[in-house]
C-alpha cells in the first residue's frame, strides 16, 4: 500500500516512522476546502488543508499562534488587515488572538500547526 496516498481514517497511525509527502495526504476538491487531521493532541494539531480556487476560512481568532506552511500553490493570509502572500514552501506564523483569514488565489495545500501549550 502507498501510505502517501492513504487517505482513510487510520492512517495516521500509518504513518509513523515512515517517509512521506504531506501534499500528497490530501486532495483537492471543486468548489470547497478539505482538512485532515494527521496530529490531534491535547499539547497541539497538524492538520492538512486542500483549498480550491477562491476558496477561503472567513476572519476568526485562535488562542494559540498558529503556522501555516504552503505545500502547493499560492494564496493569501491576512492578519489583523495586512495581507501576504504565499507560494509554495513559505511560511508565516499567525499571532494568538489577532485576526486572521485564508483565501485561495489559485489552488492550494498547506499545512496548519499549532500548539496550544
Amino acid at each position: 500500500m502507498d501510505i502517501n496516498n492513504d487517505k482513510s481514517e487510520k492512517a495516521p497511525d500509518k504513518l509513523k516512522g515512515q517517509v512521506i509527502k504531506l501534499a500528497n495526504l490530501i486532495d483537492y476538491q471543486e468548489g470547497t476546502i478539505v482538512s485532515r487531521a494527521i496530529i490531534d493532541k491535547q499539547a497541539g494539531t497538524l492538520t492538512l488543508f486542500a483549498f480550491d480556487k477562491d476558496q477561503g476560512l472567513s476572519e476568526h481568532m485562535a488562542p494559540f499562534d498558529a503556522l501555516v506552511y504552503i505545500l502547493d500553490g499560492e494564496g493569501d493570509v491576512t492578519i489583523s488587515g495586512r495581507t501576504l502572500t504565499l507560494r509554495q514552501g513559505e511560511t508565516v506564523i499567525m499571532p494568538a488572538n489577532r485576526p486572521h483569514s485564508l483565501r485561495a488565489t489559485s489552488r492550494f495545500k498547506m499545512m496548519l500547526v499549532m500548539i496550544k501549550s
